[in-house]
């Protein structure tokens, strides 16, 4: 199969919702599929928004088959010109384990530095990134906040995108400001 990594183009914004809406849905159920879409839409809408880093993978008919957004992002209303949210990633249920995710994030994180960029955080499963650099963020003094439930510490994760940034980027992480996010 045939693909290749875009930036964001408007023929694809509501394929590509279409698609992490399902994939959502079919990994968890409606709800959470329901949610990402909000806060895909949301972050489109919001001052953290880097057009950018919002990729997709098409195949050869030019359909949405992988979608990866790094959003700006801060820490106790610090380093939003540093600091990346990577969420959400999906790659069609059916294609997955074929490295689309894998070549997305390399693609973007590599994007991501040469736009200065520092350093990227994620919040998933430690298998699907560690092998790409990821560690564990409170080894680097960033926590998940109180409202934050983490099935495990080590699912809150950072990446340096320039070696040592992450010795001056600390804090408690906290996502109250999207409303998609907040807990009800």
């Amino acid at each position: 199969m045939e693909r290749t990594i875009r930036t964001m183009e408007e023929r694809y914004l509501l394929p590509s919702l279409d698609m992490v809406e399902k994939v959502f849905t079919e990994w968890r159920d409606p709800a959470e599929g329901k949610m990402v879409r909000r806060l895909v839409e949301e972050i489109r809408a919001k001052k953290y928004y880097v057009p950018e880093l919002e990729l997709v993978t098409v195949d050869e008919r030019d359909e949405v088959i992988g979608y990866a957004m790094f959003s700006r992002f801060h820490i106790e209303g610090r380093y939003d010109g540093e600091l990346l949210l990577l969420t959400p990633v999906a790659v069609k249920t059916e294609l997955q384990r074929r490295h689309i995710s894998r070549d997305l994030l390399e693609f973007g994180l590599e994007k991501a530095g040469k736009m200065g960029f520092k350093a990227v955080l994620v919040e998933g499963n430690p298998q699907n990134y560690r092998s790409r650099g990821f560690r564990p963020s409170y080894l680097f003094g960033i926590c998940a906040g109180p409202n934050i439930r983490l099935p495990h510490p080590d699912c809150l994760m950072v990446r340096e995108l320039e070696a040592g940034a992450l010795e001056r980027i600390n804090g408690l992480v906290d996502y109250s400001f999207y409303e998609a996010l907040r807990e009800e």
